[in-house]
Formats: structure tokens, sequence, C-alpha cells
């Protein structure tokens, strides 16, 4: 192909996008995408408002037995995501590091459930 050619198709192609034009929507695509990553990470930081949305269930709180009712937050949380997610947890191997021959993380938080629905915990993760 002559060089000539050559310079005809370039030419062809930057008269339907010129460089310019390239660079702008470069930029704008750029922007576009951070702009969609930073609304997505600012609305999946919990920031100092003290609010979280949580994408799992929890138990309620009256299922946890007043000594666990009384433990910090974080703590009362686990335990309200073991009942509500033991299934979950039981998939998971132990790692609490306890020495108990735990067979999954679901045993860390409760021993056993009894045929009448009552709740054993393990107070091994109180803390």
């Amino acid at each position: 192909m002559s060089k000539r050619g050559v310079e005809k198709k370039n030419s062809s192609r930057d008269r339907q996008f010129p460089a310019s034009g390239r660079r702008r929507f470069l930029l704008a695509a750029g922007a576009a995408i951070l702009g969609t990553g930073g609304f997505g990470a600012i609305s999946l930081w919990q920031g100092g408002s003290g609010k979280s949305s949580r994408a799992y269930a929890l138990a309620p709180e009256s299922a946890l037995p007043t000594k666990i009712r009384e433990a910090p937050p974080s703590v009362r949380e686990a335990y309200r995501f073991a009942i509500a997610n033991r299934d979950i947890l039981k998939q998971i191997p132990c790692y609490c590091g306890c020495g108990a021959e735990h067979p999954s993380n679901a045993e860390c938080y409760i021993k056993e459930v009894k045929p009448n629905g009552e709740i054993v915990f393990d107070p091994m993760s109180f803390g």
C-alpha cells in the first residue's frame, strides 16, 4: 500500500473522531468510572456517622442470654449473626485457636440447639 493510501486512511479516521475528541472521550469515560467507583466506596463506607447498613441477617437481641446482651456491641452482633446464619458458619472451619475440637466456626458460638429450639451458647467467643 502506498504512503498516500495510508495517509488517506488515517485522515479519514481522524475526520470521524479527531485526536482531541478521542482524548476528551477517554477523559470523560475515566472520570465516569472513577466517579462511579468513588460513589460506591462512599456508600459502602460507614464513615463517622455511627450508622451502618448490613447485608446479612441478625437475630434479635432478645434471643441472647443476659450475659451476652451486656457484652460490647461487636460481641452481641457476632452471636446474633451466629444464631441467624448458623448454616453458613457450619461451612467455615474453626479458626478461634482455643484448642477445642470444633467441627466448624458455628460451634465457637453455639454449643447446641435443643429439640425444643433452646440455644445453648458457648461463652468462649464472649471475649
